[in-house]
């Protein structure tokens, strides 16, 4: 778990009412879906809001192996004896933490059982293995993350599941604002940035290389932290955007061809 005390508030540039939205739904103990492709800011605006809010921020990132036993809890073997140990959904209803699930879609079906009860008006957990159900903490918040149809193969999340809870969407910023994050993330000149932001635009739209991936914000800001301390610029765009996005020679020359052009 996270508290806001121990770090600095995390920078994030707002681009829209998303701070705004944040602060209401939690006033009114709502839960928020965030959706948007990869690398577009959820985390950080989750970090940022959460500081803000001044509650702790328990993450976890979901996968196709994750389950409603891996987020309630289990009991574990001490000694001659079994012991309960809470998983992170149940330590954040009951400490009043918020609790970030990125990629909501990935996890084995029986997670979205389980969230049911804490995102209407019940608030309630209900505890299986123990025969318990538990009231949700009055500061307790519950956020997710989803990537609708941004990415091949990704799931879709179910609509009955989507009108749960109040949506923000997250794009790419534009491009004076996503270079301003840039030279604030990493201290990178504002005409370095600027290149940045035009190579990230440019393989955003190129759509006939096939990409599963493309130049997220945050792969831009990757490519800036290099190139602030002193790696040449061409090889600091090769391994932080080039070669992250695929593993064929072909579309990996292509791509540090078309980037050596605009660096």
């Amino acid at each position: 778990m996270t508290s806001p005390q121990q770090v600095s508030m995390p920078y994030y540039k707002a681009t829209g009412r998303e701070k705004e939205v944040f602060e209401h739904a939690f006033r009114n103990k709502l839960p928020v879906l965030l959706k948007g492709p990869t690398g577009t800011g959820k985390s950080r605006f989750v970090e940022h809001m959460a500081h803000a809010l001044n509650r702790p921020l328990i993450t976890v990132s979901c996968h196709e192996e994750t389950s409603s036993t891996d987020l309630i809890g289990r009991f574990i073997i001490k000694g001659a004896a079994t012991e309960w140990l809470d998983g992170p959904l149940t330590v954040a209803a009951r400490q009043g933490a918020i609790l970030y699930l990125d990629e909501i879609a990935e996890p084995r079906p029986d997670v979205i059982v389980a969230i049911h009860s804490l995102t209407d008006h019940r608030r309630t957990l209900f505890i299986d293995k123990l025969g318990q159900t538990w009231q949700a903490h009055d500061d307790f918040m519950l956020v997710a993350s989803f990537n609708p149809g941004y990415q091949r193969g990704f799931k879709e999340l179910k609509a009955s599941t989507r009108q749960r809870f109040v949506a923000l969407s997250f794009q790419y910023p534009e491009p004076k604002v996503e270079a301003e994050i840039l030279c604030n993330e990493t201290g990178v000149a504002q005409d370095v940035a600027l290149k940045l932001v035009h190579i990230g635009n440019k393989i955003r739209n190129l759509k006939e290389l096939g990409l599963t991936e493309t130049a997220s914000t945050r792969l831009l800001v990757d490519a800036a932290k290099l190139i602030h301390t002193g790696l040449p610029k061409r090889l600091s765009v090769r391994v932080a955007i080039v070669e992250p996005l695929s593993d064929d020679p072909e579309i990996v020359g292509a791509l540090a061809d078309l980037c050596d052009l605009m660096i």
